[in-house]
């Protein structure tokens, strides 16, 4: 199947204005829209959008660099970006065209 790797990333600390941390935000937006396959990664250490170094230190993990990971069809990944787009989150996001599949 021909479809996108979408990455999100984020920190540890964000959250949405609903109140759950962006990360588990995404998680659930993406089970509940039937994405298989998705993935979150904690880094120790990366630097943002804003050229600040961010890092999870021994007592707070709070600015953790986080990733999510998707693979998506084509008309899934639209749908998915309109709705983050939506929300106006201002989510960094990576968009690359892959081939997916089960062997």
């Amino acid at each position: 199947m021909k479809g996108f790797q979408l990455t999100f990333s984020t920190l540890q600390s964000r959250k949405h204005p609903s109140g759950e941390y962006l990360s588990d935000w995404l998680m659930h937006m993406a089970q509940t829209a039937g994405i298989q396959g998705v993935t979150l990664l904690k880094a120790s250490q990366g630097i943002g959008r804003d050229g600040k170094v961010r890092s999870a230190g021994f007592f707070e993990l709070a600015d953790e660099p986080i990733e999510i990971i998707m693979n998506v069809s084509e008309e899934t990944c639209e749908t998915l970006l309109s709705t983050l787009k939506k929300e106006n989150l201002g989510l960094f996001y990576t968009k690359i065209a892959i081939e997916f599949g089960t062997l």
